[in-house]
């Protein structure tokens, strides 16, 4: 495995020193391009990052569209799929994928385009919604498409990570200095950890927020606080939203984990119910990402979360001066 490791890594690497002496072979829209991603597989919490972002950006008056890759889809088509635009969501979750249809509906008016190509998607929102400002979800290894601003998640766990097939790095750390700054899971201290670790002077942090739970279930009565639960995660490190559903105050009395964007069969859903009654649960509590899969469910409930990039003030300043300057000569737009 160590041997794989050191192969894909240095294939890794062959490839983005490839595009960076060549930036020629990048594709370039004719607006700036923010790239949120990271270098580990899954479950970095690049989703509430990118709509973060695009709240951000709408409060500065830009007009942000978000282009995706769509992974997981089980209807995957070669053109692009235009999610939801300046009006409504207009793509169901089996065409879009669980992440984009999350955003789609989180952010009415942003549109939400999903394609393998994503800059014949940037191309279409550019001309045909205006959009003034594209969001490359998931793009840091996508480098096929030029950016204005890399944005890296990174928790400090990452550090300790190994290259595919042996851990969970897509790249090696050393990738990280092509970001312009990293946005990190945690405190103060491990932003600064971070941020000289990978050689990436700007380090912000993402800071989580959770709402009420929200009833999946026409006219379901709201979970009462402290109430017995069974907590269900089709998502990657589902640890640390089964301790965010204890956090708030519920009685976590079972787990069950799915792969990451698992698709739950009729039987998965007979198999949840009869667990939480056999548990004398009151709901099953899951992911907002898990819900647009499941749709709508009597007993099951969804903990909604947020986040916001700390120091905030910092963050949209930063955002906007990079935003307004010009681009670098290897840069300039068709």
């Amino acid at each position: 495995m160590s041997v794989l490791s050191a192969v894909y890594g240095r294939v890794a690497r062959l490839r983005r020193s490839w595009y960076e002496r060549r930036p020629h072979a990048r594709r370039r829209l004719a607006r700036p391009v923010i790239s949120v991603g990271n270098l580990v597989v899954g479950g970095s919490g690049k989703t509430p990052v990118v709509e973060a972002v695009a709240r951000l950006l709408r409060g500065m008056g830009e007009r942000p569209a978000i282009l995706s890759r769509g992974y997981g889809r089980r209807h995957a088509d070669d053109g692009v799929v235009v999610v939801s635009d300046l009006e409504q969501v207009r793509e169901p979750v089996e065409r879009s994928g669980d992440e984009p249809q999350m955003l789609a509906r989180a952010l009415p008016g942003t549109p939400v385009l999903v394609s393998p190509d994503r800059y014949l998607a940037g191309r279409l929102a550019e001309q045909h919604f205006g959009c003034t400002v594209l969001i490359l979800d998931d793009g840091f290894q996508h480098l096929q498409l030029a950016r204005t601003i890399d944005l890296l998640l990174v928790s400090p766990a990452d550090l300790e990570e190994r290259v595919l097939p042996s851990g969970r790095l897509r790249e090696s750390l050393e990738a990280a200095r092509a970001a312009d700054a990293v946005i990190v899971s945690g405190t103060e201290e491990d932003a600064a950890r971070v941020s000289d670790r990978l050689g990436v002077p700007k380090a912000f942090r993402v800071i989580p927020s959770f709402g009420a739970l929200r009833p999946l279930g026409d006219g379901e009565a709201p979970v009462p606080p402290g109430a017995r639960v069974i907590a269900v995660a089709g998502i990657a490190r589902p640890e640390r939203f089964f301790d965010a559903v204890r956090a708030q105050g519920f009685d976590v009395v079972a787990e069950l984990r799915y792969a990451d964007h698992h698709w739950y069969t009729l039987k998965d859903l007979a198999r949840i119910n009869d667990a939480a009654q056999e548990a004398r649960a009151k709901a099953v509590v899951t992911t907002g990402k898990d819900a647009v899969r499941v749709g709508a469910q009597a007993w099951w409930a969804v903990l909604p979360m947020q986040v916001g990039i700390e120091p905030a003030e910092e963050f949209r300043t930063w955002l906007r001066d990079r935003l307004s300057m010009p681009p670098r000569s290897d840069e300039a737009q068709p």
